[in-house]
């Protein structure tokens, strides 16, 4: 048995190799990424569309620094923190590149394979993936220009003389999507003269060549570190870009999405409850072909969801919240969704692209724009530069509404944000500053003159602990409810990633949807005031089974008489769940 997995393995590995590399023999490559994954005998079958996360899965986004304590290593106030207030309720931590880089917080890595000893070593990541399931990013388009293999390449010697996209600077690169307004190619003296290299996000970030397949082997190996490290989620960043051919877009090409199939399965044969996670911030077709036939990425980032969830907040009408949801096909089991409202980088515009008019898009960055945040460009094919992203701690994004500016209702907008997300099909993720409903940071983003930094900020322990244990303050007020939340979620069946959901239609005013359990013994209604009026629904109208008992799960009000009215107050949520199923779970 254990021989035949071997060869469909072997299989499997040439199939990827044939469409990546079509043109070369690919045996001893396919034989050489086996040994580097090191499976030897110990190849292990996944099960299909295997479902690795159920409602209890809650991932927390964080930065190794972000919590600081005098004379202790950042990556161990982390774990002290981690263990004293969010055990109950996360199961998934994911940390933010932790390896020594050059610039971008971390995502400019110069040694894929060291822990930055500012924060910690690897005995720190391990000891928290004991405690936790781990993400870590492989930081897969791009590596710092101050890398020992870019030196190398400087110099032309091995390994790294060929490990970078060099390219013709006399050519068409037009037609190349781009996420950032730099230049595309950067000029770099080496022992063979000057070259051009690609660089799609910074001049620092110079992008790596898996035209060359000593590349893929590095990955390989490096990804087997971390698995050996305890990591069982890996976030593939930017991986969009990751094939470059001239003439091109150079994103989405054939030969990157083989690529993650390929690592999917090495990965999964490897360590069967291993995750791959696909960050592509795109709109939201291409976002879906990630997914390819439940044989690539396990989850997509919902990237789709941050700008009209918030635009649905803002105008207090769900309208393009509907429409989208109804368009967003169910996951397959073994794949599903990664739901977030706000992550270390901005929200990003372009997952916009055919949800919202330009006009109302505009609207939204006036909005980030009056409420103390900064909008990041990008250089669109028609030469001109576009908004991309907003950068704005997502507290004070919420604190108004496009047309009334900033109100009254700031906590109740904030939390009903969450509680929408919570209740979506896919696995929740909270951004560990949205947690504490930090504000933003104008101090930093002065400091570093990076607009990211806005929503990056540093916490002293005694600071954080002072302003989440204040019970009259926002910052605890939000951390106490958030953490409810996600209590009551993880005890509902009917919130699996993967169960049953279904729109409903209340009018613009209230954003509506049905969950049901995969066993079907739970149903829960969630519905939500959009707006800063009080709205007043039937409940005849969700079509509650009369035989059943109803509740609020967040408010654990009874519904006796289903022939009722329920006035939901300004950005009230209610999760209504029969009684029986939630008393068996």
């Amino acid at each position: 048995m254990q021989q035949e997995l071997e060869k469909e393995l072997e299989r499997r590995i040439l199939e990827h190799l044939a469409v990546i590399y079509p043109e070369q023999a690919n045996a001893p490559l396919a034989k050489e990424l086996q040994a580097e994954i090191s499976m030897g005998r110990n190849a292990q079958r996944p099960l299909p569309h295997h479902n690795n996360w159920d409602e209890r899965d809650t991932i927390l986004i964080t930065y190794g620094n972000t919590v600081l304590r005098d004379n202790t290593l950042p990556l161990h106030s982390l774990h002290e923190f981690l263990n004293k207030h969010l055990k109950d309720c996360i199961e998934t931590v994911h940390i933010l590149p932790f390896f020594p880089f050059s610039s971008d917080d971390g995502f400019a890595v110069m040694d894929y394979l060291s822990v930055n000893p500012a924060l910690g070593d690897w005995e720190d990541i391990e000891a928290i993936s004991k405690d936790y399931k781990l993400m870590a990013d492989l930081v897969i388009n791009h590596m710092s220009s101050r890398s020992l293999w870019f030196d190398n390449f400087k110099k032309q010697v091995d390994p790294g003389k060929d490990y970078f996209v060099e390219a013709n600077p006399t050519l068409d690169y037009s037609a190349v999507v781009r996420p950032r307004n730099s230049s595309l190619l950067s000029e770099v003296a080496t022992a063979d003269g000057t070259k051009h290299i690609w660089c799609t996000f910074s001049e620092d970030q110079v992008d790596l060549n898996f035209k060359n397949p000593r590349v893929l082997v590095e990955f390989v190996r490096i990804i087997r570190e971390y698995l050996n490290h305890g990591v069982t989620l890996f976030r593939m960043d930017a991986v969009p870009f990751l094939w470059k051919e001239a003439g091109t877009s150079c994103i989405h090409l054939q030969q990157t999405h083989e690529i993650i199939k390929l690592l999917r399965t090495l990965i999964e044969h490897h360590s069967p409850e291993a995750v791959i996670i696909c960050e592509n911030n795109v709109p939201n077709r291409e976002n879906l072909t990630y997914f390819g036939n439940a044989n690539e990425a396990h989850v997509i980032y919902n990237f789709s969801l941050p700008p009209l969830l918030v635009f649905t907040l803002l105008s207090g009408n769900c309208r393009h919240l509907k429409t989208w949801m109804m368009s967003m096909p169910p996951a397959q089991s073994g794949t599903t969704y990664l739901n977030f409202i706000a992550s270390h980088d901005g929200i990003g515009l372009r997952p916009l692209d055919g949800l919202l008019s330009d006009q109302e898009r505009n609207s939204l960055v006036q909005a980030a724009v009056d409420f103390g945040g900064r909008v990041t460009l990008r250089r669109a094919r028609e030469g001109y530069d576009k908004p991309y992203e907003l950068n704005i701690a997502l507290f004070d994004l919420l604190k108004g509404t496009l047309h009334g500016g900033e109100d009254s209702f700031a906590f109740d907008r904030f939390i009903c944000a969450h509680a929408i997300m919570l209740g979506l099909e896919g696995i929740p993720a909270f951004y560990i500053q949205s947690l504490f409903a930090s504000r933003n940071d104008h101090k930093r983003l002065e400091h570093t003159g990076r607009n990211r930094s806005i929503n990056r900020h540093i916490w002293d322990h005694q600071e954080l602990e002072s302003a989440i244990n204040d019970a009259t303050g926002m910052h605890g007020r939000v951390f106490a409810e958030l953490k409810r939340l996600i209590k009551i979620r993880r005890r509902q069946p009917a919130f699996h990633p993967n169960a049953t959901q279904f729109t409903l239609h209340l009018g613009t005013e209230v954003f509506a949807f049905w969950r049901q359990s995969i066993n079907r013994n739970q149903s829960i209604f969630c519905l939500s005031n959009v707006t800063n009026k009080p709205q007043t629904i039937n409940l005849s109208d969700i079509n509650l089974i009369t035989t059943d008992e109803w509740r609020d799960l967040i408010s654990e009000e009874n519904y006796q008489d289903l022939a009722q009215q329920l006035t939901l107050r300004p950005y009230q949520t209610v999760w209504i769940s029969n009684l029986e199923s939630d008393n068996d779970v």
